[in-house]
């Protein structure tokens, strides 16, 4: 386990342990730049989903150029709470009878992702004026891969929209989320396929969660583009409170995993060489 964190203003690999993630403050700051300017020019709350990133030592930045955070776990909400100063948008496909008080004590939103969840914890959720919403399946993701698709068939993630033909009294809001590492066109036919499918539901409803994927610090990334269909979406249904959560873009690009070579091993004719790292643990972050 990485448990080190550096705050350095300038590259000295001598002052760095290794194993570590070092995050490059200057490359925070530039990632920051542009999701306060969607923030502010496309009228959207954007918060940060701590699956991508749970550091908690730069929770003070994200704080100042966000909206808030998402958890999807009671770990993630109870890290949001504590070292974030404020509730969590907490969203997870199930929520159990030993977890559901504590992740309520720590949420601000909470998404059910069936009917079923709402029947079961919805009451508890409303008593503490917590804001309550469904995840739906909007039948469109540009994902090509079936097993991380949302919206395959047989899919378990949202409810569809024959399920759902009017809101359970005291949802407030919906929830999608069908992107990954997506482009605004993937937003924009996303939101046709809300509207297609649960457009009637739209003015029932207080606030609209487009859920995460959306990879705005990409250097190829059309931020321009995002914040027109972002805005044009507004236009059609002023009375919504928009609601983004992406994770990778806050810290796409802006650090690095050193690590030492401890050891060469030859064999077979193939050089090997042998980190401080694990490839399970350390590469997917």
């Amino acid at each position: 386990m990485i448990d080190k964190y550096l705050v350095l203003r300038e590259w000295d690999l001598s002052k760095v342990p290794s194993p570590a993630f070092v995050l490059h403050s200057d490359l925070l700051a530039h990632n920051l730049e542009i999701i306060d300017r969607v923030r502010h020019q496309a009228g959207v709350e954007i918060i940060v989903a701590l699956k991508a990133n749970a550091t908690w030592h730069i929770f003070p930045e994200l704080k100042a150029h966000s909206d808030g955070a998402t958890a999807s776990s009671l770990a993630e909400a109870r890290l949001v709470k504590e070292f974030m100063g404020i509730n969590a948008h907490t969203y997870a496909p199930v929520y159990t009878d030993d977890e559901i008080e504590e992740i309520l004590e720590c949420s601000s939103h909470i998404t059910f992702n069936s009917l079923n969840q709402f029947d079961r914890f919805g009451a508890q959720a409303l008593l503490r004026g917590i804001s309550c919403g469904l995840r739906i399946n909007p039948e469109y993701s540009p994902v090509e891969t079936d097993l991380y698709n949302p919206c395959v068939a047989g899919s378990r993630l949202g409810v569809r929209k024959e399920q759902l033909k009017e809101l359970p009294a005291g949802i407030e809001g919906l929830h999608f989320h069908v992107l990954c590492e997506s482009r605004p066109n993937h937003l924009r036919l996303a939101l046709e396929a809300v509207e297609k499918h649960f457009g009637h539901l739209l003015p029932q409803i207080k606030w609209l969660n487009m859920g995460g994927g959306h990879l705005m610090t990409h250097k190829d990334y059309d931020c321009e583009e995002l914040i027109e269909v972002l805005n044009a979406f507004r236009a059609r249904h002023p009375y919504l409170r928009l609601i983004l959560e992406p994770g990778s873009a806050f810290t796409w690009r802006t650090g690095y995993l050193v690590s030492t070579v401890e050891d060469i091993i030859q064999s077979g004719g193939a050089n090997t060489a042998m980190l401080d790292v694990s490839f399970a643990c350390h590469m997917p972050d």
